[in-house]
């Protein structure tokens, strides 16, 4: 994410009214950032601290004190998980709600394969996703916000909430909220398929729960 300053004067800030800089005529953003920061459940202090500026000056930002200079605002963005044109108030194009056999094409990370399922830009992510026998994500703990809902299409999944472990046969499915450590695996060789959709609240729209990397959610290995 872009850094910020630590506080008024640094370079994160927008020149001074009147000194005719391309800051000055950005619309107003203070209250989709308050939105923003409120929708995703932050308090001033944790959002500021996400963006590497200070509660103080991110303050001035919500009451319209400060305009933010664009690398400001990509940075913001990447914060709460939107896009610049959204703290800018822009309408977004309305989203084709079909999305087609043979769409999006299939993305791997970590051994894992999954595909879109549903729209872009949601604040629920849909992803049909097939899960390798004995690949090293079965041995993550991931703990983050957001529910998250999978069904087995294919396969055996096990699943482990907690201190609990269950072990899910096709047509079986499980909803639970994602700040209960969990992880899954495949429990059979020929891996296992599964729709999964979960709620991204306040993970990155590019961290999907599934699909690794730095950020994508709060991890750690099995004790």
């Amino acid at each position: 994410m872009t850094p910020g300053p630590p506080g008024p004067g640094g370079p994160g800030d927008a020149a001074a009214p009147g000194t005719g800089t391309a800051s000055d005529r950005l619309p107003a953003v203070a209250p989709q950032l308050r939105e923003l920061r409120r929708r995703a459940g932050l308090t001033l202090e944790a959002a500021a601290a996400r963006a590497r500026l200070s509660p103080a000056h991110l303050s001035r930002l919500e009451t319209g004190r400060r305009q933010p200079s664009l690398p400001l605002l990509l940075g913001l963005a990447r914060t709460y998980g939107t896009t610049v044109s959204e703290l800018l108030g822009e309408t977004p194009a309305v989203a084709d709600p079909i999305v087609r056999a043979g769409g999006p094409g299939a993305r791997e990370a970590d051994g894992w394969t999954y595909w879109q399922a549903g729209g872009s830009g949601r604040g629920m992510q849909a992803l049909r996703v097939h899960v390798p026998h004995g690949r090293s994500q079965g041995e993550l703990v991931r703990v983050h916000p957001g529910e998250e809902w999978l069904y087995v299409l294919k396969g055996r999944l096990r699943l482990h909430l907690a201190e609990a472990e269950y072990l899910l046969e096709p047509g079986d499915s499980a909803h639970f909220d994602s700040l209960t450590p969990h992880r899954i695996a495949a429990a059979g060789s020929g891996g296992a398929d599964l729709l999964f959709v979960h709620t991204l609240l306040q993970s990155s729209l590019a961290g999907l729960c599934l699909g690794g990397g730095p950020g994508a959610a709060t991890t750690h290995h099995r004790p």
